[in-house]
């Protein structure tokens, strides 16, 4: 049962007399953060009071008591302060919902009424290089999603929309048909192919950056002159030239560092003989490389043939990291799947006269919105908008879907601002499009993690890095344990990959996801604090209980005794199982599974204090030892079913 849902159900209907929306402050009757101030807590009386003459919150407050009726499962409401609304539980009815608990396999998460079609955008690499550390957060964000979602109950396709056609695939066919390691290739394709593209990518830079260098030079020597010029002229003593001056020089030093900066790179690349030749052969590289996009595009027969000997073997390799990370997806449709829908899709837009040509481009420009939304280039060529308009339209057509996730990067909100106006626009206006937005993952420096070569951590690489961690660490605690090593070599392996694994998707998701995060091995894969490994202890150690007692777990399901909730951390450890439902429904609604994470880790401490205070095997009496074991075998479920929501296993045993 969602209690908190249940209370919102009863306060609503009072709420109309003095609102016509009583949906738009319901949210603000909450689970309390302070026991004290009883289970929950409502403060939709001060907002309401404020909309009506000589009417003080707390008298209004006693009015909607006076109304609602909780005396089933609530004890009498008080009122507080200025006019907060305390709730408190009734124990003997926590007590027997409690219990209804302990034979439901769904732990009191009853499945969504009306169920969802719901699409999860989530991973959708570019498959032409190996996956790396900054494919992380969209694969797991967008993997916890999809799981708690199908848990609720609503018809979900997680869909891995891979970059498979774009302007990546004709930098590696050119970098392929010029500078091939043939051996290389052989040994490891997809890695040679990454070179290729990394290779053509510089090369292009290169050039770029050299055809720069004359501009940038000129803005200094500019900037240079008027500097002078006011330095020569001005009387410095007055405040606001002085302003000037310190805003001049800034903007002089800034630039200064940038050409330095970029004189640097370029000097690198031409003490490089190797590179130098190559960058000398092929001056327009980056506009070679775009006509060999094209004609893939155009189906020319040997780039097509090309990308189709590519593909399969850049899928097999990040599928590997996928098989990994025990993450699946309903379909893998990539860019290419749509490319022949792109030319209608510009056709329809134009006939609805959404698109209009714009300098060459078709383009759908937006009120209040500076740049326009480019469907189709100057040279004819579509772009990634195009693509993304005419997914949507498969996805509403062809899946009938209701709501689309795109678990995508923060940098890429603009694009998903123009996208979804263009979409509603364009007549899908009952279709639910949210951008699940994420920041980086930085490295102990603040910056995003690369090697030392500069280039990003591999995604495989870091798996191998966690699992050996976790292993020096199982191993380590195994080894001090008081009666002595109870783990082979092979458990300590299985159990290092749950743990190590485990440790980098929890502590991905344990953050706002909107924020960066630094990643920091120490604190990841640390026994104590809001870690994996914490919530994994847990359950292991509720299932030691079990092994020491000689106890069956499910037999005890079957035990005809009810709970004895006596102890207030047993009350607030069933309190907090109760919460479960409520917790799994926050997170479907904003796609946040730090919500989850979090009630867990409270979840998890709860019980540690429990532990310590209330003797489970060792209870006097038997029918509270009893009680004590329902209500730890309870906690292990919930964390248990909890971390597999978030593609977490755990181990019986650690």
């Amino acid at each position: 049962m969602n209690i908190l849902a249940e209370l919102r159900s009863r306060f609503e209907p009072v709420l109309t007399e003095w609102t016509d929306n009583p949906s738009s402050v319901i949210d603000m009757l909450k689970a309390s953060q302070d026991p004290k101030f009883g289970d929950y807590q409502a403060n939709f009386a001060m907002p309401l009071a404020a909309r009506i003459p000589d009417l003080k919150p707390r008298d209004l407050a006693a009015q909607i008591v006076e109304k609602v009726d909780l005396s089933d499962f609530c004890e009498p409401l008080e009122i507080a302060g200025p006019g907060f609304i305390n709730i408190k539980l009734k124990q003997d009815w926590l007590q027997e919902q409690t219990m209804q608990l302990v034979q439901d396999e769904r732990l009191g998460v009853v499945a969504v009424e009306a169920p969802q079609k719901v699409v999860v955008d989530f991973s959708a690499p570019n498959v032409a290089k190996p996956m790396h550390v900054g494919h992380l957060r969209s694969t797991v964000i967008g993997d916890a999603n999809y799981r708690v979602l199908k848990f609720l109950g609503h018809d979900v396709v997680g869909d891995n929309h891979i970059g498979d056609w774009g302007t990546q695939f004709g930098m590696i066919i050119f970098g392929y048909k010029h500078f091939l390691n043939e051996a290389a290739f052989q040994e490891e394709p997809v890695f040679e192919l990454a070179r290729l593209y990394r290779l053509v990518n510089q090369l292009s830079d290169y050039h770029a950056s050299k055809n720069s260098l004359p501009q940038k030079e000129q803005e200094i020597e500019q900037l240079t002159e008027k500097l002078q010029t006011l330095e020569g002229s001005a009387d410095q003593t007055d405040k606001k030239v002085q302003k000037q001056l310190k805003k001049l020089k800034a903007e002089l030093e800034t630039k200064q560092k940038a050409l330095s900066s970029l004189q640097e790179s370029l000097s690198q690349l031409e003490a490089n003989e190797d590179l130098k030749s190559k960058a000398t052969a092929f001056p327009d590289i980056a506009r070679l490389a775009r006509e060999e996009t094209a004609k893939l595009h155009a189906g020319d027969a040997e780039n097509n043939d090309l990308w189709k000997q590519f593909l399969p073997q850049c899928l097999d390799l990040i599928q590997g990291v996928y098989d990994r990370l025990d993450i699946h997806f309903d379909m893998t449709l990539g860019e290419s799947f749509y490319q022949p829908m792109l030319a209608d899709v510009v056709a329809d837009l134009k006939q609805k006269g959404l698109a209009t040509e714009s300098q060459g481009a078709i383009c759908v420009f937006m009120k209040g919105k500076e740049a326009p939304f480019i469907v189709q280039k100057q040279d004819g060529a579509f772009t990634y908008a195009t693509t993304d308009l005419a997914t949507i339209k498969y996805r509403a057509e062809e899946l009938n879907a209701d709501r689309i996730l795109y678990v995508v990067d923060s940098r890429q909100s603009e694009h998903f601002e123009l996208l979804f106006s263009t979409v509603k626009d364009w007549g899908y206006t009952d279709l639910e499009l949210q951008h699940v937005s994420f920041g980086s993952v930085l490295g102990e420096d603040g910056r995003p993690i690369k090697t030392r070569a500069g280039d990003s951590v591999g995604l495989d690489s870091l798996l191998n890095e966690a699992i050996q961690r976790a292993y020096n660490i199982v191993s380590e605690i195994d080894d001090d344990k008081h009666d002595g090593p109870e783990l082979s070599k092979e458990e300590r392996k299985q159990i290092a990959e749950v743990v190590g694994l485990g440790g980098i998707k929890y502590a991905d998701l344990k953050h706002n996801r909107e924020s960066d995060y630094r990643f920091d091995w120490d604190k990841m894969l640390a026994k104590q604090g809001d870690t994996a490994t914490y919530m994994q202890y847990a359950y292991a150690r509720v299932n030691g209980i079990f092994r020491k007692g000689g106890i069956d777990r499910e037999e005890l399901r079957t035990h005809q005794q009810s709970l004895n909730l006596i102890e207030p951390t047993e009350i607030a450890l069933a309190m907090k199982i109760n919460r479960y439902s409520e917790i799994l429904e926050s997170v479907a609604a904003e796609a946040r599974p730090n919500y989850l994470t979090n009630y867990l880790y409270e979840l998890a401490d709860l019980f540690s204090t429990f532990y310590d205070v209330c003797p489970v095997l060792k209870a006097d009496d038997e029918t509270v030892r009893t009680s004590r074991l329902l209500l730890s075998d309870l906690t292990a479920r919930v964390v248990q079913n909890g971390l597999s929501l978030l593609g977490i296993r755990t181990c019986e045993r650690m």
